[in-house]
């Protein structure tokens, strides 16, 4: 069928020198071909020992960051948080892909030499353009690694607070405790006094109340040790403790101690203040404020003091 097109259409184009034009095309263009398979099969043999080596070891690498993924998504969530699994994972990713890429390269003949000569030009460059992210990039690992915090976790740095959304290899990202997002690079956290509120399952809250001086200190201590009694959320281990702390200008201070879980925070602090001022109105404590006392003579000695002078006069 095609071949009556051809003859058609160099009939068409006015004789049988462009059916020769065009055979001999198609000859030459399937010689090519031939000749370029051969080649290829050529090279295949003659390197068959390599391309099997090669694609083994490919293979090989691509199972064993299979294997480590699936190793790190196995861990517990106590251990390895889904923040720190998934940098992990991405990181054996960019990893495994390198390796077999550069494995690849070299067997063809690719100098790795030139390769890195110019990787590491271009990582000088990038280096003294990009300082602040390669310096937040190592204080995201080291914060990984030394595990001071996960997503949900209150902490406090450089003057914010917050709770904590994301752990990133460059910033760490919280939310503020009326809702505001806050962006604080990793350095920072590094360099910077860190607090973590929610680390430990219990926390300790010490209150200090001040009582009259005209006030039994023995009767007022043993009152005060009733309080963590009426508050449900308060631990009995470690056991509350109370003290004096010292004589001030409005009367004896008091310090009550009471450990609670971390996320019965606002209850316990509530339950123990409303406790404090339930027990110390029953036992007829008061907590003395600042004031001044005026008093104002009785206007009848003031009368009479006023008529002594009229008579002097």
């Amino acid at each position: 069928m095609n071949e009556e097109v051809v003859e058609k259409t160099a009939e068409a184009a006015g004789g049988e020198g462009v059916l020769d034009v065009v055979v001999d095309a198609g000859q030459d263009a399937v010689e090519s071909v031939t000749k370029t398979a051969g080649v290829v099969m050529t090279w295949i043999k003659s390197n068959l020992f390599h391309i099997i080596t090669t694609a083994v070891i490919v293979l090989a690498i691509y199972i064993i960051y299979k294997l480590i993924v699936r190793w790190i998504k196995k861990f517990p969530a106590e251990k390895l948080s889904a923040q720190r699994s998934m940098i992990l994972v991405k990181i054996v990713k960019y990893v495994a892909w390198f390796l077999m890429i550069m494995y690849v390269l070299n067997f063809f003949g690719i100098k790795l030499s030139a390769i890195w000569g110019a990787a590491g030009v271009a990582g000088v460059a990038l280096a003294f353009a990009a300082q602040t992210s390669v310096s937040n990039i190592i204080s995201g690992i080291f914060i990984m690694i030394e595990k001071t915090m996960k997503p949900g976790d209150l902490i406090t740095v450089d003057g914010e607070t917050g709770i904590v959304d994301i752990v990133g290899l460059l910033s760490v990202q919280i939310h503020t405790l009326d809702n505001q997002l806050i962006r604080i690079p990793n350095s920072t956290i590094i360099n910077s006094n860190f607090k973590n509120t929610s680390f430990f399952d219990k926390r300790r809250m010490t209150i200090n109340v001040d009582v009259s001086y005209d006030t039994d200190m023995e009767y007022a201590l043993k009152t005060i040790q009733k309080v963590p009694a009426h508050c449900k959320t308060v631990l009995k281990d470690p056991a509350p403790a109370a003290w004096f702390d010292g004589f001030g200008e409005s009367g004896i201070t008091l310090t009550l101690a009471v450990w609670f879980n971390s996320a019965d925070f606002l209850t316990t602090k509530n339950d123990t203040f409303i406790a404090i001022k339930k027990v110390f109105d029953e036992a007829k404590i008061e907590i003395p404020y600042n004031k001044i006392d005026v008093n104002f003579p009785d206007s009848k000695i003031t009368q009479k003091a006023a008529a002594k002078k009229a008579k002097r006069k």
